[in-house]
């Protein structure tokens, strides 16, 4: 018998519901994640119609928002294909062991919006919406007593209001991870004496542990010095075995990178990686000041600009558009007049990695399109560098490029895959940004699209992670990022 034919005409009862859980969803979740209504195993999940129009409005859109809104909608109508969305739709879910075999289907349902019964009239809720989705939840409460019910919110506030209530909440919380755990991409080895000094002589260490991820650098100590020094290295895990090298691609810390060298131990494993053409996938996380930006473009603009091998055609630098407190309306002008205001932060890197470049020895005196002072036009003109909204990378493909997303926080999970599925061949794609500085409702320090790639593509060999953590920007800006 198919899924159709089990299920066709079923309706959800007291009697059939057996030991499921009822998860009513928000608007928000859909719109974060448009496969979400999959997500609850062989539970009951429940849309109330309010959501079905809020989401309506959204999918005209030509953004994020907009597109997602479009997929929700073919999700339903693929689904309500196979029955009654008022009665319950079976959806599939990861089988499990744990479950008999006769309830290994979940349910879908579109359900009226209720409003708050008169027992809950005490409790006033100024957002009609909010308050007929939690009015949802309350009448499954009361229409299956022996179930579960749990309203799934991203939004805080409607999480504290239905507590007043008395129905359970809950963050929609797929794609997080524990931020206070997050993987930092530096760790620390003690060896023995011989291995010690046996690394020192050959530059190679043998590691058969579990613990080191490809890429992690290592900080490396003696068991038998009391002084506490160390040697670094980089964990490679390839064909060749399991071995920590030392750093090769940026050794020496007092060369500089197009005009600017590393000033901590943490730049210098950046810009190693950043160097290293092997790996195509960086994140730098880290607070303001710590120079995540500045290296990420340094090191971008030297192997575009300088490096003879010309790897990448191009650098290619883009950030979301959010504004921080409000916004200034819409902008007149060609499509570079309306970005410049954004990529502003963009530009100041840009003028002070010049401005050290051309007075640096290793510049050539900084002579490049036979000027001697080359300004930031000429770069954009010659196309060295292109500045380019995320809103237009959607569809494209991008090969034998050096691309940074800068202020990648600001970005979901699903927004971050779509970026890194654009890389053609030999691109090189760069992300930074602070996971404390979010400006994007719903989006938190453990659910952004930043701190989810670094945490699950840490064991792929093709990417490499640092947390900065010395701010470098100045005294003032280090003690601003400390204390607030």
């Amino acid at each position: 018998m198919n899924r159709k034919q089990r299920f066709l005409g079923e309706t959800l009862t007291i009697d059939n519901i057996g030991t499921r859980k009822i998860f009513v969803l928000d608007t928000n979740v859909l719109i974060h994640n448009p496969e979400s209504m999959f997500n609850f195993e062989n539970n009951v999940v429940v849309i109330p119609i309010v959501v079905i129009e809020e989401i309506d409005n959204f999918k005209k859109g030509l953004d994020e928002k907009g597109r997602n809104a479009r997929q929700i909608g073919r999700n339903l109508d693929k689904l309500r294909m196979d029955g009654s969305l008022k009665d319950g739709i079976p959806i599939n879910i990861k089988q499990s062991k744990d479950i008999p075999e006769e309830d290994k289907q979940g349910y879908l349902i579109v359900e009226m919006s209720h409003k708050i019964q008169d027992t809950m009239k005490q409790f006033y809720f100024r957002n009609e919406n909010d308050n007929l989705i939690i009015g949802t939840a309350i009448y499954f409460k009361e229409k299956f007593p022996n179930s579960q019910v749990v309203l799934i919110s991203k939004d805080a506030n409607v999480r504290i209001k239905a507590n007043a209530v008395s129905i359970a909440a809950e963050n929609y919380e797929t794609e997080t991870v524990k931020f206070d755990e997050l993987y930092t991409g530096i760790c620390e080895l003690t060896v023995t004496a011989k291995d010690y000094e046996n690394y020192k002589v050959n530059k190679y260490l043998a590691y058969t542990g579990d613990e080191i991820y490809p890429n992690q650098f290592v900080r490396i100590y003696n068991q038998d010095d009391e002084n506490k020094e160390y040697l670094l290295g980089r964990y490679h895990s390839n064909s060749r075995g399991n071995i920590i090298y030392p750093l090769a691609h940026y050794s020496d810390p007092n060369h500089p990178i197009f005009g600017i060298k590393a000033l901590n131990e943490e730049q210098q494993f950046a810009f190693d990686l950043l160097l290293d053409e092997n790996i195509k996938l960086v994140s730098l996380i880290g607070k303001a000041g710590t120079g995540k930006t500045l290296l990420a473009i340094a090191a971008g603009l030297n192997q575009v600009v300088e490096d003879d091998s010309q790897k990448y055609s191009r650098l290619v630098i883009s950030r979301p558009i959010s504004p921080l407190g409000k916004d200034i309306g819409f902008l007149p002008g060609t499509k570079a007049d309306k970005f410049n205001p954004w990529m502003q932060p963009i530009y100041d890197n840009m003028e002070i990695l010049l401005n050290q470049h051309s007075s640096s020895k290793y510049s050539n005196n900084g002579k490049i399109f036979g000027k001697k002072t080359p300004q930031l036009q000429d770069y954009l003109d010659f196309g060295f560098i292109e500045l380019e909204p995320l809103t237009y990378i959607r569809g494209r493909s991008l090969p034998n490029q050096y691309i940074i997303i800068d202020e990648a926080q600001n970005l979901t999970p699903h927004e971050m895959k779509t970026i890194i599925t654009r890389a053609g061949k030999e691109t090189k794609i760069v992300l930074t940004g602070d996971p404390y500085q979010i400006d994007i409702p719903y989006l938190d320090s453990e659910s952004n699209g930043l701190s989810v790639a670094a945490e699950k593509l840490k064991t792929e060999a093709l990417v490499g992670h640092i947390t900065l953590e010395k701010g470098e920007r100045s005294q003032l800006a280090d003690l601003a990022a400390k204390y607030f």
